[in-house]
């Protein structure tokens, strides 16, 4: 059950900044651009740790803020354990507050968990939290797998998520 995600409009947060490092969360973010490209999730036989459509939507974010003059890099975490960022390993979180201290902010692809995470992480310097997607449902969705070996998600539908913004508020602070 992946969130799906809409982009914000975090251009106008990078106004005036130099340096952005982009932290995304690997699976429901992922799964969201997949879905909206209606592209296959994965392509094991092609990349076996990434999903190719999430790369090309990184490669576009990372084109439009040099496009406004914000340098910009994406962290990386390969590994299946490391995709979840709610659950990052101290070592993930430690080698995230290593590389944003070269940052003026760091770009959150990912829900409001995985906002917390990277503010816990980066809090004891100084660097901006830009939220790049935002939360708007629930996919129930079935998982289909076609040759050679792709993984697709298929008959999606969305659960609204029945949240309120104070709500939201009281969970990031």
């Amino acid at each position: 059950m992946p969130i799906h995600f809409e982009d914000t409009d975090f251009i106008s947060e990078v106004k005036g900044l130099r340096s952005a490092l982009i932290v995304p969360c690997r699976m429901c973010p992922a799964a969201t651009i997949a879905v909206r490209e209606k592209k296959p999730f994965m392509e094991l036989f092609k990349s076996l740790f990434k999903s190719q459509p999430f790369e090309q939507y990184l490669n576009t974010i990372q084109a439009l803020l040099t496009e406004n003059g914000v340098k910009s890099k994406v962290f990386g975490c390969t590994f299946y354990h490391q995709w979840f960022m709610c659950m990052w390993s101290l070592g993930t979180r430690k080698k995230l507050l290593k590389e944003a201290k070269q940052y003026d902010a760091v770009l959150v692809l990912g829900c409001s968990s995985a906002t917390v995470t990277v503010r816990d992480t980066v809090k004891s310097i100084d660097c901006k939290v830009i939220e790049g997607m935002e939360a708007k449902s629930i996919m129930n969705a079935k998982l289909s797998f076609q040759l050679p070996c792709n993984v697709f998600f298929k008959d999606c539908k969305e659960t609204p998520l029945v949240q309120q913004n104070t709500e939201k508020q009281e969970i990031l602070d």
